[in-house]
């Protein structure tokens, strides 16, 4: 039997589902491929996987694509690892420099700067570590493991999923479990199921994943949220049209 290739993240806040994948039967019939969140987007779309936990802003782009799990990243309030990090306040930065690992906390900070904080800010793409260049009026946007530690650094966060939140009363998505082709309905009930036991078995995971910068079983409980809920669901629809408008407004600037 063919192995369905699934693409996953390899940051804490995916721990509990990679849990729970790895101790269910359906671990026999995947092969997990690791990468950050923008390069699994890109193996989705080029098709060298079947199913990613990918960053939600990929889906317009997607020939095809099928949400199959009730289970996502996201957040009910501040999600504490994605956030743009500056050292003076918010109406006082300049540049913005932009996470080359995410597409959609890049996505969610234009839409926010412009809609919730109503600035301008210059926005440049990075390839590389940027954090150390965040000083003066450069701000930057961090996300994953990467914010967590940002947080000790930065004197001024500002958390994306609580901004999100405030200007829309819905909770955020950041990535969902999603497939550019059908995949047969028992290993979709099975992946749903390995995901759930890792829910189940948070504790299971902190001790697994031994780290000093944040206490994970807060980070696991009180700001990453899991189940992709109806109301999850309106807000990934809302940012869709958001980013949907967006780019239509850029294509149609001369």
């Amino acid at each position: 039997m063919n192995k369905i290739k699934v693409g996953i993240v390899n940051y804490l806040n995916t721990k509990p589902l990679i849990y729970g994948i790895q101790h269910s039967a359906v671990a026999e019939r995947l092969l997990l491929i690791q990468d950050y969140p923008a390069n699994v987007a890109r193996m989705l779309m080029e098709g060298t996987i079947d199913v990613g936990l990918v960053p939600v802003a990929v889906i317009p782009h997607l020939q095809e694509h099928h949400i199959i799990t009730d289970y996502c990243i996201g957040c009910t309030g501040a999600v504490a690892s994605v956030g743009i990090f500056s050292e003076v306040p918010i109406d006082k930065i300049e540049k913005v420099l932009l996470d080359y690992q995410s597409r959609t906390s890049v996505a969610l900070a234009k839409v926010l700067l412009r809609e919730y904080w109503q600035i301008d800010p210059e926005l440049v793409d990075t390839k590389s570590d940027y954090r150390g260049a965040i000083k003066g009026t450069t701000a930057g946007v961090v996300i994953g493991d990467r914010a967590l530690e940002q947080r000790k650094v930065s004197p001024y966060i500002y958390d994306l999923g609580e901004a999100w939140i405030d200007l829309t009363g819905l909770p955020f998505v950041f990535a969902a479990w999603v497939s550019n082709k059908p995949l047969p309905d028992d290993f979709i009930s099975a992946f749903n199921s390995a995901n759930k036991l890792g829910l189940e078995n948070i504790e299971k995971a902190v001790a697994e994943n031994p780290y000093r910068v944040f206490d994970l079983h807060k980070y696991y409980t009180a700001h990453i949220s899991y189940e992709l809920t109806a109301e999850k669901r309106k807000g990934l629809k809302m940012f869709l049209s958001f980013i949907t408008e967006q780019r239509a407004v850029i294509s149609n600037t001369p």
